[in-house]
């Protein structure tokens, strides 16, 4: 049966940042946007979306100010990513979060909707992300955990190893390009059983660089990406302080 009632929930990764469309909400197009422009082709006219990510949440405020929000709308399916914004943190009780985590989903599938949860891709062994790569696998059999206790999807990002990280990646290494956020879409849609007949985006080709070439790169990522970031966690401001849901109520979505 197609879904009628789509609303995603998240922080940037589900917002779409990474996937620029100026023609749509936050300028934003995004997996979770792929998603839908299939599910509305199944459905027809009766198919409404809502996105209500915003970048930058943690765990808790997505629960916050997303789970009530979605429940009214009276969903068939929901998708909620979570969680990778905190374990970048200096400090996070994995344990607590995953109690939160643990309730909010209970709540999305006692409404009756299929629910969809994510794990943390895998950073791997070096790269920005190597240091917190334990905190990632723990967080991520917590969310196994919490799934199968509630009877949920689970998109296993942790073990997707069929492409290298400067393929899905934007320029700002945190988020997808728009290839990721299609071969996010692609897994989403076979975890649900949903065929589709959407063309695949070209592979990106990485450029091969000189050791020069590479640390030109570098410095350039950490004063235009990794300096800012930092200083905002310093502040303790987001980047979606001003931001609002590119979709906060269900409306229907056309392919681009």
């Amino acid at each position: 049966m197609p879904f009628h009632r789509y609303v995603a929930l998240g922080d940037s990764f589900t917002e779409g940042v990474g996937d620029p469309d100026l023609d749509r909400p936050n300028g934003l197009r995004g997996w979770a946007d792929r998603v839908a422009e299939v599910l509305a082709s199944e459905a027809g006219d009766e198919f409404g979306y809502a996105n209500l990510a915003i970048r930058g949440r943690k765990l808790k405020p997505i629960v916050a100010e997303q789970v009530g929000p979605a429940l009214d709308l009276e969903p068939d399916l929901v998708t909620i990513h979570a969680g990778a914004n905190d374990v970048l943190r200096p400090r996070v009780d994995l344990d607590d979060l995953a109690a939160t985590y643990d309730e909010a989903v209970g709540r999305l599938a006692a409404s009756g909707a299929r629910v969809v949860m994510f794990t943390i891709f895998d950073p791997g062994a070096s790269g920005i992300y190597a240091a917190v790569r334990g905190r990632m696998a723990i967080f991520n059999e917590w969310a196994r955990e919490i799934s199968d206790r509630h009877g949920t999807t689970l998109v296993d990002m942790w073990r997707m190893r069929d492409g290298n990280h400067a393929e899905v990646f934007d320029t700002d290494r945190m988020h997808l390009n728009a290839y990721g956020h299609q071969y996010v879409a692609f897994a989403v849609l076979d975890a649900l059983g949903v065929e589709h007949e959407v063309e695949p985006l070209p592979r990106p080709t990485v450029p091969t660089m000189s050791t020069v070439e590479k640390v030109s790169a570098n410095a350039t990522w950490t004063r235009e990406f990794l300096g800012p970031w930092v200083h905002r966690r310093l502040t303790g401001r987001s980047s979606g302080d001003s931001i609002e849901p590119k979709r906060p109520g269900l409306l229907p979505i056309t392919p681009a």
